[in-house]
């Protein structure tokens, strides 16, 4: 499978999410993506998985997903038939 995004170095910090998605490092701060994310507790934020194809993030202690797309402000639109 070819990955969507190549994502890496996923850290948490107090209050934000850094990473790197396809070679540039980013720094989210979690009340900007995510309110259930900012008021999450550290160790809870810190239970994540990245879905193997590099399109999110997955926290199932939180029940919360991002994609990396949503954090890039990458928006996409619906083919012109779905659309309608």
């Amino acid at each position: 499978m070819t990955p969507y995004h190549e994502v890496s170095n996923i850290r948490i910090g107090d209050n934000t999410l850094l990473l790197i998605i396809d070679g540039t490092e980013y720094e989210f701060a979690f009340a900007g993506i995510s309110k259930r994310l900012s008021n999450a507790p550290r160790l809870e934020r810190e239970k994540f998985e990245l879905s193997p194809s590099g399109y999110g993030i997955h926290w199932p202690l939180l029940d919360e997903d991002i994609s990396i797309d949503g954090l890039l402000g990458i928006k996409h639109e619906l083919p012109s038939k779905l659309a309608a």
